[in-house]
C-alpha cells in the first residue's frame, strides 16, 4: 500500500517537474523576459527570502520558533487561513441548517428557493463595494465575502443530498413506523452526508479563492495583499512566489479535505480501514 502511494506521488510529480525544467531552460536561453516571467530559480530564491525572518534572533524577547515563523510568508499565510476558516465557518454554518430545511420540507423549499436562485448567480466579488460600505476595511468585509463564497456550494449540495435520498430507504422506514424526526435524523441525513461533504469541499475551495480577491481590496496583509503589493513595485518574482504559495496551500487543504471525506464516508463505501 505504501509503495503504491509513493508510486502515485511520483507519477503525479512528473508533469510539474517537466514544466519547471522547461521553464528554467527557456529562462536560461534568454527566451523569456525575466521582468515578465522570472526563472524558477529566481522564484525559489525570492520565496526563501519571503519566508525568512525580517529581524535577527533575540532569545531575550522571543522563542526560536516564534522568530523562525516571523517572516512575511508565514504571517501572510496565517492571516489568510484565519479569514478562510472564520468565513467558511460562518457560511457553512448558515448553509447547512437552511439546506437541510429546504431539502426536507417542500414548503420551506418553495418559500426560500426563489430568493436563493436570485442571489446564487451573483459572484462574491460583486459585493466588494457594499462590504466595504457596511464593514469598512479589515477582516470583517473579507470574512463576509468568504462566507458568501462558501455559502451557496454547501447550500445547494445539502439540498440535493437530502432530496436525492433513495425512496427505498424512506418507504422501508415508513413501513417500520419510524417517526418524521427519526426519519430525518436516522435515514435522510446520513444518506445525504456524501453530498454535504462534497459541498463542503467545494465551499472551502471557493472560500480560498475569494480570500485572495478580498485581501487585494480590503486588508493590509495576507497572500493576496502581498501579491498586489509586489505588482505595484513590479516584483514579478515575488508575485509568482506568492502564487505558488497559494497553490501549495490550496493543495494541502484539498488533500486534507479528501482524507477527511474518505474517513467519514468509510461506512458509505463499505470500507473497513
Amino acid at each position: 500500500m505504501a509503495n503504491l502511494k509513493w508510486r502515485e506521488i511520483a507519477v503525479g510529480a512528473v508533469v510539474p517537474v517537466l514544466v519547471i525544467a522547461l521553464w528554467q531552460a527557456c529562462a536560461m536561453l534568454g527566451w523569456i523576459n525575466p521582468q515578465v516571467l522570472p526563472s524558477p530559480l529566481a522564484v525559489l530564491l525570492k520565496w526563501v527570502e519571503y519566508a525568512l525572518p525580517l529581524q535577527a534572533y533575540d532569545p531575550a524577547t522571543q522563542s526560536w520558533l516564534g522568530w523562525a515563523l516571523s517572516g512575511e510568508l508565514w504571517m501572510d499565510t496565517l492571516g489568510s487561513m484565519y479569514r478562510v476558516l472564520v468565513g467558511f465557518a460562518v457560511g457553512a454554518g448558515l448553509a447547512l441548517p437552511i439546506g437541510l430545511a429546504m431539502g426536507a420540507s417542500q414548503r420551506m423549499y418553495a418559500w426560500l428557493n426563489p430568493l436563493m436562485q436570485v442571489l446564487r448567480p451573483i459572484p462574491p466579488i460583486a459585493y466588494i463595494p457594499l462590504s466595504i460600505l457596511w464593514f469598512g476595511l479589515g477582516n470583517a468585509p473579507a470574512v463576509f465575502l468568504i462566507a458568501l463564497g462558501a455559502f451557496f456550494p454547501v447550500l445547494m449540495n445539502t439540498i440535493a443530498g437530502v432530496r436525492q435520498v433513495d425512496g427505498i430507504y424512506i418507504r422501508a422506514a415508513r413501513n417500520l413506523g419510524v417517526s418524521q424526526r427519526a426519519m430525518f435524523v436516522r435515514v435522510m441525513l446520513p444518506a445525504a452526508v456524501p453530498y454535504i461533504l462534497s459541498g463542503v469541499r467545494i465551499g472551502i475551495g471557493t472560500a480560498f479563492i475569494v480570500v485572495i480577491v478580498s485581501e487585494m481590496i480590503a486588508v493590509n496583509n495576507g497572500l493576496g495583499f502581498r501579491i498586489l503589493e509586489a505588482r505595484e513595485y513590479f516584483w514579478s518574482d515575488k508575485i509568482v512566489a506568492g502564487m505558488i504559495s497559494i497553490g501549495i496551500l490550496g493543495l494541502i487543504i484539498d488533500i486534507g479535505m479528501n482524507k477527511l471525506n474518505n474517513h467519514l464516508l468509510r461506512w458509505h463505501r463499505g470500507l473497513e480501514n
